[in-house]
């Protein structure tokens, strides 16, 4: 019998729904909600934050009852395991989406990633190393045909960007400090997660990933299909770091491929990228659009 299931990730930056039936996708959705912007200062979701998901879920609840959706699974990430008022939101998605989230660690986020972005892929192309760059954690996870091992490190696109990059473009100090953050961070995966340097096929997602490789194609609206499966180099990587880092607000959000929402995070969330590319000295990564909601979607069919 049909039955069709639904999973929500309210992530730092975005808030996303896929609905599947059989295995087949039906909607696929995505709000940048900022969950996480202005909690640097206080520890708390701000109210607009509550607000924009509110509204976002209210949407993808109206779409689960359109599709008759049976079962969901409801995930949140680092920015609702860091709020002091993490139970005020675990009540308000509750209340909206009828489903109590939960509240992933950084483990069970690497694992679920994992499950998500390699369900598609040979074998015989492992072991796999998928590097999730988020708004407030960057979780690397290791594996052949499963799971095996994973690390979750306290930065992200959004966090960098707050702490670090106060000038409009960046100082180059600036731009050294996120680099250099993000490598000291890089120290804990080679110390916690050595086998990662083992991995035959290294895969990028997350919002950062797809906008770089969306920028760098120049690509106008977005089309997963161009996104999924792309290989990035390192030299791309590079340039598109460059380009951005070295221009104003209102000049970066003119080139194609970068989302509105993602204009005043993104160089955050390149100096990561290209650091996680220099330091484990690779060519390229190949970008996926499947991902944390794919994985919490195949948990539950």
């Amino acid at each position: 019998m049909s039955e069709t299931i639904a999973a929500i990730d309210l992530g730092s930056h975005s808030s996303r729904l896929l609905v599947e039936r059989d295995g087949e996708t039906l909607v696929r959705l995505v709000e940048l909600t900022k969950l996480s912007e202005g909690m640097k200062d206080t520890g708390l979701i701000q109210p607009p934050a509550f607000e924009r998901v509110r509204a976002a879920l209210t949407e993808y609840r109206r779409v689960m009852d359109e599709h008759g959706v049976s079962r969901a699974r409801v995930a949140a990430t680092a920015a609702a395991r860091d709020a002091k008022n993490g139970a005020d939101f675990v009540a308000m998605v509750t209340e909206v989406t009828g489903y109590e989230p939960e509240i992933f660690s950084g483990d069970t986020e690497a694992e679920m990633t994992f499950l998500g972005a390699t369900a598609e892929l040979d074998p015989a192309d492992g072991p796999f190393l998928v590097i999730d760059i988020g708004g407030r954690s960057t979780e690397f996870a290791y594996g052949h045909e499963s799971f095996e091992a994973g690390i979750s490190l306290n930065m992200g696109s959004v966090l960098l960007s707050e702490e670090y990059l106060e000038s409009d473009p960046p100082r180059p100090e600036e731009l050294s400090a996120c680099v250099t953050v993000a490598g000291a961070w890089l120290e804990d995966v080679d110390r916690e997660l050595p086998q990662a340097n083992r991995a035959k096929t290294v895969i990028g997602v997350a919002g950062t990933i797809s906008t770089a490789v969306a920028v760098e194609i120049g690509l106008v609206e977005y089309d997963r299909d161009q996104i999924h499966g792309f290989e990035l180099t390192r030299e791309a990587a590079e340039d598109v770091f460059r380009t951005l880092a070295t221009e104003n607000r209102d000049d970066r959000a003119h080139n194609p491929g970068l989302p509105a929402g993602r204009v005043d995070t993104i160089v955050g969330g390149m100096s990561i990228l290209v650091k996680i590319m220099r330091h484990f000295d690779l060519d390229h990564l190949v970008a996926s659009e499947s991902d944390i909601l794919d994985g919490l979607a195949r948990s539950i069919r």
